[in-house]
C-alpha cells in the first residue's frame, strides 16, 4: 500500500476498506514508569448504574499516562468517605492518593459525592457533590476525572473534551464516508456527516461549536463549516483545484487553508464573515497544512520548497517565512502545543513515519512513537497527549501518545479503519 503524503493530502482520496461507524475502544499499549499510584475505590451504590463512574474515572486517569490506578482486586477495603479511611492500610499498598465516594438516587437524579485524599499526608485534598441525570453519568465521571487530574498535577484535565474523526465503509469504488464526534475516550460516538465521497481534515472552531472540513461531495474538494448544535452547514470554498487543510484562527474569525486556484498550492486566509481571501505565501512549491500559533501572530505550514516536505513559520507582521525543521528529510503536519513552545509533527526516519515533538527554543526533536505508519497528529487542549492516525495490521486505528512519549494507547473501531482525528478545545 503506497503511503499518503500528508503535506499534499488535499490532492488525494482516502484509501479505506472494511470500515463501519462504531464507538472506539481503548487499549492501553504502554504505561509510564513515572506514573503516580492512585487507588480508585468503587463508589458505594455505583455498581448497578448504567455507567460505572469509578471505573470511568480510573480509566481516564490511567489513559493520561500520569497515573497508575491500583487493580480492583488489590483494594483491601471499600470506604465510601474519608471518615472510613485507615491511611496506614493504603500506605502499605504504596498508593499516593485515594479516591472514595458514594452515589445516591434521589428521585431519578443521582447525587455523586467524591473525595480525593492524600495518603502520605493523611489529608483531604478535594471533595465535591455532583448532581447528574441518568444520561449524564459518563459526563459527570469525566468531570470528576478532570478535577482530580488538575488537583494533583496542576494541569487542567481534558477528559471532558471530544475527538472528531473520519470513518468509511465498503470496498473498491463503493465506499461510504462518515465524519463522527466522540468523547475523548471514544464513547458516545455521533455521526455528523455521511457521504459517498471522501471527507478530510476536520478542524474544531476555538469555541468547540463548529467543525470545518473538506468534502468531495460535489465531485471536487470544497471547504465546509458545520454547526454541531444545529447541523447547519455552509460551503466556504469550491475553487478549481485544491481546497484543503482548513485551520481556525484563535479568535474564530478566520480560516487558513491551502488553495491552488492561482497555480501551485499556497496558504490563504479567509475572513469567514466577509469571505475575503488574503494570499500569504508566494512560491513555486506546494504549501499546505497551515496551523495558527496560539497567539495568532504567525502560522506554521508544510512546504517542499527546500526539496522535501519541511515545516515553516510565516510571520503575519513581516510577511516573512522561515524554516523550522532541519532534522531528517520529511517533516509535515505541524501542530502547536497549547503554550506555543513546541510543535508536534510527522517525521520520517529509516523505520517509517512517526509522531515527533520539536521544542522551538532548542530545536531539539524527540520521536514519540515507534509505529511505522503515523499521520495526522492533533494535540489535546492541555498539551499532555497527542492523538494520531496509524496502522494496526491492515486497518487504520487512532493512537495517542503522551507529550513526552512515556505512555500510549490505541482507539480502534471494532469494525474497521479510523482516520483524520482532531482533538477538540475545552468545551465550556
Amino acid at each position: 500500500m503506497k503511503r499518503l503524503n500528508l503535506w499534499a493530502a488535499s490532492l488525494l482520496l482516502m484509501l479505506c476498506a472494511g470500515m463501519a461507524h462504531a464507538e472506539l475502544t481503548i487499549e492501553i499499549t504502554k504505561g509510564s514508569d513515572q506514573a503516580i499510584p492512585i487507588a480508585i475505590v468503587p463508589m458505594a451504590n455505583g455498581d448497578d448504574l448504567p455507567e460505572n463512574v469509578s471505573r470511568i474515572v480510573s480509566n481516564d486517569l490511567e489513559r493520561s499516562g500520569r497515573f497508575e490506578p491500583l487493580p480492583r482486586e488489590s483494594l483491601i477495603s471499600r470506604p465510601s468517605s474519608s471518615e472510613e479511611v485507615h491511611y496506614q492500610d493504603w500506605q502499605q499498598l504504596n498508593s499516593d492518593y485515594l479516591v472514595v465516594g458514594k452515589i445516591e438516587n434521589q428521585g431519578g437524579e443521582y447525587r455523586i459525592q467524591y473525595e480525593l485524599l492524600n495518603v502520605n499526608g493523611q489529608n483531604r485534598m478535594l471533595g465535591e457533590v455532583v448532581t447528574s441525570s441518568r444520561d449524564q453519568l459518563r459526563d459527570s465521571a469525566h468531570y470528576i476525572s478532570d478535577q482530580i487530574f488538575e488537583e494533583i498535577t496542576g494541569i487542567r484535565g481534558a477528559f471532558s473534551t471530544s475527538v472528531a474523526y473520519v470513518t468509511a465503509s465498503g470496498v473498491g469504488d463503493d465506499i461510504d464516508y462518515a465524519l463522527s464526534v466522540a468523547d475523548a475516550d471514544g464513547h458516545n460516538s455521533q455521526q455528523i456527516l455521511s457521504s459517498d465521497e471522501p471527507i478530510l481534515s476536520p478542524a474544531w472552531s476555538p469555541d468547540g461549536g463548529k467543525l470545518a472540513y473538506v468534502s468531495f461531495e460535489t465531485g471536487r474538494p470544497g471547504i465546509y463549516v458545520q454547526n454541531l448544535a444545529t447541523g447547519q452547514r455552509v460551503r466556504l470554498t469550491s475553487f478549481e483545484g485544491i481546497n484543503g487543510a482548513p485551520a481556525w484562527s484563535p479568535d474564530g474569525r478566520k480560516l487558513a487553508m491551502s488553495l491552488s486556484k492561482d497555480g501551485q498550492p499556497e496558504i490563504y486566509v479567509m475572513d469567514i464573515a466577509s469571505r475575503d481571501l488574503r494570499r500569504l505565501t508566494q512560491s513555486d512549491a506546494i504549501d499546505t497544512e497551515p496551523e495558527w500559533a496560539p497567539n495568532g501572530r504567525s502560522l506554521i505550514f508544510t512546504s517542499d520548497r527546500s526539496g522535501n516536505p519541511q515545516i515553516y513559520r510565516y510571520d503575519l507582521g513581516s510577511g516573512q517565512a522561515e524554516r523550522l525543521t532541519f532534522t531528517g528529510s520529511y517533516n509535515s503536519r505541524g501542530r502547536f502545543s497549547p503554550d506555543g513552545d513546541a510543535i508536534f509533527m510527522v517525521t520520517r526516519d529509516d523505520s517509517g513515519y512517526h509522531v515527533a515533538r520539536q521544542d522551538l527554543d532548542t530545536d531539539r526533536m524527540t520521536i514519540l512513537t515507534d509505529s511505522d505508519w503515523d499521520e495526522s497528529p492533533s494535540v489535546a487542549p492541555n498539551g499532555t497527549m497527542v492523538i494520531f492516525a496509524t496502522q494496526e495490521g491492515t486497518r487504520g486505528v487512532l493512537g495517542a501518545v503522551s507529550a513526552d512519549g512515556s505512555a500510549s494507547f490505541r482507539l480502534p473501531s471494532p469494525q474497521g479503519d479510523v482516520r483524520e482525528p482532531a482533538w477538540s478545545p475545552f468545551l465550556d
